[in-house]
């Protein structure tokens, strides 16, 4: 079970839990169709975002397998929202987890993404003491695909045709990381051999 200190704080940004005063920054970016392009639904209108904030407003602990915790990205010099990042407690048996994010594209390109997804990753290993994280994506998006890279995650699979999103079929690319290997690439020494 893990029920964090919040804020988490990273040297720009504090993740913190999503309050009801977050609807409209969250609801800017996910309107977007550029942003909601390689996710599971479409731009959301107003009845959508505010569906969407209430279950990010629930996700506030992993007590166990299956449970969610979805923190709002806050640039701390500003204290503008300007995204969102998850970890999801896949497993307790084989202490698996998965990370996601989605950043206001005005907001991309600065690393925010990488800074807090690494902070889900530590929380991930160091806190829930998970063996192994994954962060799932469609193939097609190459920006998601940078920040698991720099993450020193590894690209493990390439899944052709398995999901059928919004009318089309898609391929899904699987990336992980093991927890020695976080304590190596953490530590700056590089994933082991």
């Amino acid at each position: 079970m893990l029920l964090p200190d919040l804020p988490l704080r990273t040297d720009r940004l504090d993740l913190r839990l999503f309050t009801a005063d977050d609807f409209a920054a969250l609801h800017a970016y996910q309107s977007r169709a550029d942003v909601t392009r390689y996710l599971y639904f479409p731009p959301n209108d107003e009845a959508a975002s505010r569906e969407a904030l209430a279950r990010k407003r629930a996700r506030v602990a992993l007590r166990a397998p299956g449970d969610v915790l979805n923190l709002a990205i806050v640039v701390r010099a500003t204290g503008e929202l300007v995204g969102d990042v998850l970890l999801i407690w896949t497993s307790a048996e084989h202490r698996q987890g998965e990370i996601g994010y989605v950043l206001h594209p005005d907001h991309t390109g600065h690393g925010y993404a990488t800074e807090a997804a690494r902070e889900l990753l530590r929380l991930g290993f160091d806190g829930l003491g998970l063996h192994r994280i994954v962060g799932r994506l469609d193939a097609r998006n190459a920006a998601s695909a940078r920040v698991l890279t720099r993450l020193g995650m590894r690209h493990e699979a390439h899944l052709v045709q398995n999901e059928f999103v919004k009318g089309e079929w898609t391929d899904e690319a699987v990336y992980a990381l093991l927890a020695a290997e976080w304590r190596a690439v953490s530590r700056g020494a590089g994933p082991p051999s």
